[in-house]
């Protein structure tokens, strides 16, 4: 199996409002890959946050191999996710691939 992690920070312009609701949307659009996309084993956003972190946002899924990973990154509804809901808020990504 393979772990993709991702930690996402939002753009410091963002209001809190602003930063909660896109979370909630980004949590929805990814989640509801799940069954969607090949290969795609588990997925789950963390957006429930406690005062000591410096992300606004964790996503942990998980896939068959590192070729599913590959599919996942350019797979149309994956990227509709990304371009509607994620990229153009996010001011900061880190990401760990790793075997599980």
């Amino acid at each position: 199996m393979v772990k993709h992690v991702i930690l996402w920070k939002f753009k410091d312009e963002l209001s809190d409002e602003e930063k909660k609701a896109r979370a909630v949307d980004v949590k929805r659009g990814l989640e509801g890959l799940l069954g969607k996309i090949d290969g795609l084993t588990d997925i789950r956003v963390n957006i429930d946050k406690l005062s000591t972190s410096n992300a606004d946002m964790m996503l942990d899924s998980t896939f068959v191999s590192e070729e599913a990973l590959h599919a996942y990154a350019v797979h149309p509804e994956h990227v509709k996710v990304a371009d509607t809901f994620v990229r153009p808020y996010t001011a900061v990504r880190m990401c760990l691939d790793y075997m599980e």
